[in-house]
C-alpha cells in the first residue's frame, strides 16, 4: 500500500494549478514501484521525498513512462505539502534531485520558491522543424526557436498571438518525434502578453514522456524567463499564465538575478493547496 497526497501547485487566486502526487518517507520503492504509482495516478509527475545524506530532502520524480530529473510543480506540491504538515522548521532548505542540489525557501504563507540552475542556450530550430506541431503563420516571426534548459531541455516555441496559441491542435506523433530528434523533454509554448503583470501565456506538450498537455510546468517557465532574457525581453521578474485551455488556469512567477549581463540566479515561485489524499494497493 502506499499512501499519496494530491496536491495542486501553481494555482491561481486559490484555484486552478497543477495537479501532482507527492509519497513521503518511503525509500523502500523501486523505481518500478514508483513508476507504478505515477501511473495509477495518472498525474503528469510524482514526486517522491525521502531523507538525503547531501541535503534536507531528496526528491525523485516518475512521468507514468519513466523518471525526470527535475520537475517543478511537483517540487512546489512537495514543499507545500511539508509546509501544511508542519515538517518545515526553517524557511530555507536544500533539496538533492538528479538535476543537482537546490535552494528551496517557503514563507510564513505558505509560498514556495525554488531554486534552478543557471540556464544552458541550446540550438535554433528551423520552422520546417515544427511540421505538425504548429502552423508556420502561428509563430512568432522576431523570435527564435530555440532549446534552453534550466534543468530539463526544452523547445521554446514563440506564438503570435494568445489566438494563435489557444488554437495549437499539435499531432502527438509529430511532437513526440521532435521531441526524440532534439533531444528534449518537449515544447513550451507561448505568446507574449499585451498588457497587464503577466508576461506570457503558455502551452506546454511533452508526449515522450507521457504528457500531452500539461498546465502549469516550473522547469520550462524558468527556460522561458532566461530565454526572454537573452532575447530583449529583460526583467527581474516575470509572470506566466498557463492551463487555460485545461480549463485549470495556473500562475507562476520566476525570479532572475544578473551579474552584469549574465544571468547567475534563477527561481521559480508559486502557490498550492492540498487537494486529497489516496491509497494505492501496487
Amino acid at each position: 500500500m502506499v499512501h499519496v497526497y494530491v496536491v495542486s501547485a501553481f494555482s491561481k487566486n486559490g484555484g486552478g494549478g497543477n495537479l501532482a502526487g507527492v509519497v513521503l518517507d518511503r525509500p523502500d520503492l523501486t523505481a518500478a514501484q514508483k513508476m507504478a504509482a505515477a501511473g495509477a495516478l495518472g498525474y503528469s509527475e510524482t514526486a517522491f521525498v525521502t531523507g538525503s545524506d547531501r541535503a534536507d530532502f531528496r526528491l525523485a520524480y516518475f512521468t507514468p513512462t519513466e523518471e525526470v530529473p527535475l520537475c517543478g510543480h511537483a517540487t512546489i506540491a512537495s514543499f507545500t505539502l511539508l509546509h501544511r504538515l508542519g515538517r518545515l522548521p526553517r524557511r530555507e532548505f536544500w533539496m538533492e534531485t538528479k538535476a543537482g542540489v537546490l535552494r528551496m525557501a517557503v514563507s510564513e504563507d505558505g509560498a514556495v520558491r525554488m531554486e534552478q540552475n543557471c540556464p544552458v542556450y541550446g540550438q535554433v530550430l528551423a520552422i520546417r522543424d515544427l511540421a505538425g506541431c504548429a502552423e508556420v503563420s502561428a509563430v512568432h516571426p522576431e523570435f527564435p526557436i530555440q532549446v534552453v534548459s534550466t534543468g530539463l531541455r526544452d523547445i521554446m516555441l514563440p506564438m503570435a498571438s494568445r489566438e494563435a496559441l489557444a488554437g495549437m491542435r499539435p499531432d502527438r506523433e509529430a511532437m513526440k518525434a521532435l521531441s526524440r530528434a532534439h533531444d528534449v523533454t518537449g515544447v513550451h509554448a507561448f505568446a507574449l502578453a499585451e498588457e497587464g503583470e503577466v508576461t506570457a501565456f503558455c502551452r506546454n506538450f511533452a508526449p515522450l514522456v507521457g504528457i500531452d498537455e500539461e498546465s502549469a510546468t516550473g522547469t520550462s517557465s524558468c527556460a522561458l524567463a532566461c530565454y526572454l532574457a537573452a532575447h530583449g525581453v529583460r526583467r527581474e521578474r516575470y509572470v506566466f499564465e498557463q492551463g487555460y485551455e485545461l480549463g485549470a488556469p495556473s500562475r507562476i512567477t520566476v525570479d532572475l538575478r544578473y551579474d552584469g549581463d549574465r544571468i547567475d540566479g534563477v527561481f521559480v515561485g508559486g502557490a498550492g493547496y492540498l487537494v486529497c489524499e489516496k491509497d494505492l494497493d501496487l
